[in-house]
């Protein structure tokens, strides 16, 4: 069962799931602004694969779905994920990341008790958390390890970090066979086009301006979206019980070497008639609120305990999803719908 199979992460889970033909997907999602039935459109006619458009805020349909599939594992990605939503509407991250991470842990937690022990030794929650809610490094510290100190700095990361000390409480104290994983910037296709890259290739190919917040020096560390897939997955099938696991792509990058890269791939793949440059269109525009300046994953955890490490390069995942994007202009233009735009006049003129 995975939540938020809709979304940019969930649904490149449930790819990965179906092309390892696993017996039975069920994806929970009610489809908001960012959840597009477009990015499964191939999977939905896999015999396993099931749609139940539920919101994870609603505890009784949870409950009735848990209880009519009886999951060997529930794989938790459905949130609210942007931070600038969460400083202009910072309940409705409350709700979703909050309250319904408790909803889903609640249900989970009267499933799991009624189950075997054969059932129980098998079960697994497995909750996809992020980087955010360990704070902002400086430009000369460490990078985050399991370890370091919760520090959430907007509504987002801080409704991600109580959805983490709920996961961690319900494993302490009912027992609940869960795994955490804390991941960094993901990248790649299908993301809704409010993210930086996905933005910032609209803009570019449409003419606009490509906005970047501040000085553009922030730094982030950047992970192709199918290698956190696999993490996930070798996590749920082989992580240690109750413990969190860090998933970083081990490529820091300024925002603005971010826009400077796929700019210039832009040049190289779809250059203008005119023979202008991409780089032309970028405009510096009022930094948002609190903006953390600097997130680093220490992946070393996963790497010796799971023999995980990324497959993508930054210079191959990014390359690859340029080209996706520009081979799939048709599903850009279909989320961008006026609403979307809407927002984007607001946080970015």
């Amino acid at each position: 069962m995975v939540t938020g199979g809709s979304g940019f992460i969930g649904s490149a889970v449930i790819r990965r799931l179906v092309a390892e033909q696993y017996a039975q997907i069920v994806n929970i999602d009610i489809l908001t602004y960012a959840g597009n039935e477009a990015t499964l459109i191939n999977e939905a006619h896999y015999p396993g694969y099931k749609h139940e458009k539920a919101d994870i805020r609603d505890a009784q349909a949870l409950r009735s779905l848990v209880n009519d599939y009886q999951p060997d594992a529930i794989m938790h990605l459905a949130a609210e994920s942007h931070v600038d939503r969460s400083i202009d509407g910072p309940l409705e991250f409350i709700n979703t990341n909050v309250v319904g991470t408790f909803n889903l842990l609640e249900c989970s937690r009267n499933y799991f008790k009624k189950l075997d022990r054969y059932k129980k030794a098998k079960f697994r929650f497995l909750h996809v958390s992020t980087d955010e809610v360990y704070g902002s490094l400086d430009s000369d510290s460490p990078a985050f390890t399991e370890n370091h100190q919760y520090e959430p700095n907007s509504p987002y990361s801080a409704s991600k970090a109580s959805a983490d000390h709920l996961v961690r409480a319900y494993h302490h104290t009912y027992g609940l066979p869960v795994l955490t994983t804390n991941c960094s910037n993901n990248y790649g296709p299908y993301q809704f086009p409010e993210k930086l890259i996905p933005l910032v290739l609209h803009n570019a190919l449409t003419g606009q301006e490509l906005p970047i917040y501040g000085d553009g020096l922030q730094v982030r560390d950047w992970l192709y979206v199918s290698d956190h897939c696999n993490a996930i997955t070798r996590v749920l099938e082989s992580g240690k019980v109750g413990q969190v696991y860090n998933i970083g792509g081990l490529n820091e990058k300024t925002n603005i070497e971010i826009v400077h890269t796929l700019c210039d791939l832009l040049d190289e793949l779809k250059p203008k008639t005119n023979g202008a440059l991409y780089r032309e269109q970028i405009t510096f525009v009022k930094d948002r609120a609190g903006h953390d300046r600097r997130y680093a994953i220490n992946a070393a955890k996963i790497g010796h305990e799971l023999s995980w490490k990324p497959f993508e390069t930054f210079e191959t995942g990014i390359k690859k999803t340029v080209q996706w994007y520009l081979d799939n202009q048709q599903w850009v233009d279909n989320v961008v719908n006026g609403s979307y735009r809407d927002w984007i006049d607001q946080n970015y003129t």
